[in-house]
């Protein structure tokens, strides 16, 4: 099967998923993480919402991308209260997670695992502007129901890749 072929399998929205997972895999930069330590909101959403030098190529009707790589730590399962790896991980999504981002106003556009790094789990989620995206996140952080998957599935991880995205003017998915 040839790439155009297995593009026309998965769907091009899919498989812009696909290629943005890469591109970030790839260049491997977190500018988000400096961002967000320096207490200012990154940018994502509309253009209307951003500034005029990141606005030009981004579409009037994008939503917030959240894209996040959490990577398990092996070497301190079981140490302290760590109770698992990369496998409860992906229990925790399988089980709840999802659905509690979900509850609280989410989209979540795909979940995979890293097939270069078996103890990544990677996600994207897409919320209606920035503003959307602080208060899923407010919410879930303070929902019982979250407190009581994490303390079940407390898994060791890595300080997580986050990366905040808005669609491209000619981008097909937004």
């Amino acid at each position: 099967m040839n790439e155009s072929q297995s593009r026309a399998r998965i769907g091009p929205a899919t498989a812009l998923c696909i290629a943005a997972v890469l591109a970030v895999a790839h260049f491997g930069t977190n500018q988000v993480d400096a961002q967000e330590q320096a207490n200012a909101p990154a940018p994502c959403g509309p253009a209307g919402d951003l500034s005029a030098e990141i606005n030009r190529n981004v579409a009037a009707n994008s939503r917030c991308f959240e894209l996040r790589m959490y990577t398990a730590d092996p070497s301190r399962v079981g140490v302290g209260d760590f109770n698992g790896g990369i496998d409860e991980l992906h229990q925790r999504f399988r089980e709840e997670e999802v659905a509690l981002f979900e509850k609280h106003g989410a989209e979540i556009i795909a979940v995979w695992q890293d097939l270069a790094s078996p103890n990544t789990l990677i996600w994207m989620l897409a919320y209606r502007d920035r503003a959307h995206r602080d208060q899923v996140w407010a919410d879930f952080a303070e929902d019982p129901e979250w407190v009581a998957l994490r303390l079940k599935y407390f898994v060791p991880l890595e300080r997580p890749n986050v990366y905040m995205m808005s669609a491209t003017d000619y981008s097909k998915l937004k």
